[in-house]
C-alpha cells in the first residue's frame, strides 16, 4: 500500500483541521474546483455549500472566511511543491543541473498526485498562477505574516536560494532571484495563455520556451 504524503499545516489557518474529516476534505476538493471555474471573487461559502450538499454553517466550522481558505490551499501547494523539489534534486551533484531541474519544475504543467485524492494539483497550480498573489496583497499581510501563514512559500524560496548559492557562492541576491523565478514562471505562463503580446512566445502554448527564457535570464545573472 502506497504511503500518502502528510503535509503539516499551520493551525492558525483553520478552525478545524479539514484533513481529519470527509466533509473537510470535500471542502478542499470542491473549493479548488469552484475557484478554478469561476474565480476567487465570485467564490462564496454559500456556493461551496450548495456544491458539496452541506450548509454554510458547516463550512464556517472549518474556516473563518474564504480568504483564509485561499491561504490554506495556497500554503498546501507550496509545501507540496517543496517536497517535489527535494525529490527532483535528490542525489544530483551538479548545482547547475539542480537549478535547471528546479526551473523545469516551476515552469511546467503540474501532474496530479494520485496518492492525494482530495486535491487536484494541476487545477490548484492554475489557481496559484491566477489567484495566488491575493493571499498576501491585502491590508492584513503584516498580521498574517506574524502568524507565519506564508512560511511554506518562504521555505520554498529558501530552498531555491540555497541552490543558487551552490551555483555561485558570491551571488548577492539569492532570495530576490529565487522568488523572482517563481513569479516570472507564473506570470509568463499567464501571459502566454491570456495576453500573448506581453511575451515572446505568442500563442504557442509552449512551456519549453518559458523554461529557455528563465534559464537564459537566471544563468546570465549567475555569471561571475
Amino acid at each position: 500500500m502506497e504511503l500518502q504524503l502528510q503535509i503539516k499545516m499551520n493551525e492558525k489557518l483553520f478552525l478545524r483541521d479539514p484533513e481529519q474529516t470527509e466533509l473537510g476534505k470535500n471542502i478542499i476538493l470542491h473549493s479548488i474546483q469552484l475557484i478554478h471555474k469561476n474565480g476567487f471573487e465570485s467564490f462564496t461559502f454559500k456556493k461551496l455549500a450548495e456544491n458539496i450538499g452541506t450548509t454554510e454553517a458547516g463550512i464556517y466550522r472549518y474556516f473563518e472566511n474564504k480568504h483564509r481558505l485561499l491561504i490554506y490551499i495556497t500554503a498546501w501547494y507550496w509545501s507540496w511543491l517543496q517536497y517535489r523539489l527535494v525529490v527532483h534534486v535528490n542525489n544530483i551533484k551538479d548545482p547547475f543541473d539542480k537549478l535547471k531541474r528546479v526551473i523545469r519544475l516551476l515552469a511546467s504543467t503540474v501532474e496530479d498526485d494520485i496518492s492525494i485524492s482530495y486535491v487536484n494539483e494541476s487545477i490548484l497550480h492554475q489557481i496559484i498562477i491566477t489567484e495566488g498573489s491575493k493571499t498576501y496583497l491585502t491590508k492584513r499581510v503584516s498580521e498574517d505574516n506574524k502568524d507565519q501563514l506564508f512560511n511554506p512559500y518562504k521555505d520554498l524560496c529558501s530552498k531555491i536560494g540555497d541552490i543558487i548559492l551552490e551555483c555561485n557562492p558570491n551571488y548577492k541576491y539569492p532570495k530576490s532571484l529565487s522568488s523572482s523565478i517563481i513569479e516570472i514562471a507564473h506570470a509568463q505562463n499567464f501571459f502566454m495563455n491570456n495576453l500573448p503580446s506581453l511575451t515572446d512566445f505568442g500563442n504557442s502554448k509552449d512551456e519549453s520556451k518559458i523554461i529557455a527564457f528563465l534559464e537564459d535570464l537566471i544563468f546570465s545573472s549567475l555569471k561571475e
